[in-house]
């Protein structure tokens, strides 16, 4: 990690101006867009190889022909013959993979007509061999096809549910900047048990993140009765304490309902927050969850250690104390960044945690959009390409005198 330079004093551009020059490296890429160049270039070389792998059934064929009309007659190619519809199987249509055995059929029927084979015994083995192989290769092909409509059916449902329950907060609410990122530890992968959630109420904005004991359909119902408990409670209850208690509750109900703690993944670590209108500070009940940061203006950083710790919500029988509710400043300018385990807990190749407060420390964002591009960014560098649980990041800022709204703006292509 670079060492951050430092803003100059009474520096008019401010925070969000100064960022392209104040950032550390890594960060300034991100704030300047070349933060995504990475994953282009992930992208460009996944569509090297997806190009490659379709061209090798091709190739066998070619080859093949080409090596065996160079050679005897008693050295054969019947083998990269057969393996080309074979190969073509999981990639090609099933049109495309019978194209690519009736090439290879018909380069073994030229071949014998190049050698001038006197005896076509063995030539009809062959061609017996390579016909017996596309036929398993179209049956192949017909297997994979439906195994891939059926998950791909499941990955729209999955998509579809986990955004019903965790949809994009919007950009501006309640008068603050808002970003969110939910990164799935696996690709393509859309279910976890990860959890935020933003809200405007009559007390503030009161928000969530919260992480889930276990992965797949169930952790998402229990993301759903915790998200469902909150969204109610926010509008409904005047302390966040009071909050916190509706969760515990709508988790112990689920419990009963459900006859086994298990059904809802027996407990949840959450970090609730809440900020009131114009008062510049920031309500925080931890849950047991990871310690969220304040990012300031001028690159300091701060961990919102609770003042007295707390178990996560869902283990009410093993102690019950009531919830205290820390009050910090949240000044001008300064972003509120909350994440999941799967950001702390990342690793390198040598097994050393991920520390955000260290890697952002002395950094300057324009926003908190960038905030999390450039977390996101730097943790595929420093795990090698990703972390090994879901990670879900939500930043909040609170806007500088003066400062303009941000607008997300959409490309128009004519």
């Amino acid at each position: 990690m670079a060492t951050p330079g430092e803003a100059a004093p009474g520096d008019a551009r401010g925070p969000t101006a100064a960022a392209a020059t104040d950032c550390p490296g890594w960060a300034r890429r991100v704030a300047g867009g070349a933060g995504k160049g990475q994953a282009g270039r992930v992208r460009q070389l996944a569509e090297g190889d997806g190009r490659l792998v379709r061209a090798l059934p091709v190739l066998l064929v070619v080859v093949g022909f080409v090596f065996d009309a160079s050679t005897p007659p008693d050295l054969t190619a019947a083998a990269l013959f057969a393996g080309a519809p074979v190969a073509a199987a999981p990639f090609y249509s099933a049109r495309g993979t019978a194209f690519v055995g009736l090439g290879s059929l018909v380069a073994v029927v030229a071949l014998w007509f190049i050698h001038d084979l006197p005896n076509l015994g063995e030539g009809s083995s062959e061609l017996f061999t390579v016909l017996t192989v596309g036929a398993l290769a179209l049956v192949i092909n017909r297997i994979l096809r439906r195994s891939g409509e059926q998950l791909a059916s499941q990955r729209v449902i999955a998509e579809t549910a986990q955004r019903a329950v965790l949809p994009t907060p919007a950009a501006r609410i309640g008068g603050l900047d808002v970003a969110a990122r939910y990164e799935a530890a696996q690709a393509d992968a859309f279910i976890g048990g990860d959890l935020f959630a933003v809200q405007d109420t009559p007390y503030g904005v009161r928000l969530i993140v919260g992480d889930v004991r276990g992965k797949g359909l169930q952790a998402v119902e229990a993301v759903a009765v915790v998200i469902g408990a909150f969204r109610e409670a926010a509008e409904q209850e005047s302390s966040l304490e009071a909050v916190t208690q509706r969760l515990e509750r709508a988790l112990a109900r689920e419990g009963t309902r459900r006859d086994r703690l298990d059904a809802v993944e027996g407990f949840t670590t959450a970090l609730l927050a809440e900020i009131p209108r114009g008062d510049g500070t920031v309500r925080l009940v931890n849950r047991g969850h990871p310690e969220p940061f304040m990012l300031r203006a001028d690159g300091s950083l701060d961990m919102l250690v609770p003042s007295e710790p707390a178990l996560p919500l869902g283990m009410a029988d093993l102690g019950v104390w009531p919830d205290r509710a820390d009050v910090r400043p949240f000044p001008p300018g300064a972003t509120l960044l909350l994440y999941t385990d799967g950001l702390s807990e990342a690793r390198d190749g040598s097994g050393v945690f991920y520390d955000p407060g260290t890697r952002l420390r002395g950094a300057i964002f324009p926003g908190p959009e960038e905030v999390l591009d450039a977390l996101v960014d730097d943790v595929r560098r420093y795990t090698g390409g990703g972390s090994n649980d879901d990670m879900a990041l939500l930043a909040v800022a609170r806007p500088a005198e003066g400062q303009p709204q941000r607008r997300r703006t959409v490309k128009i292509v004519k």
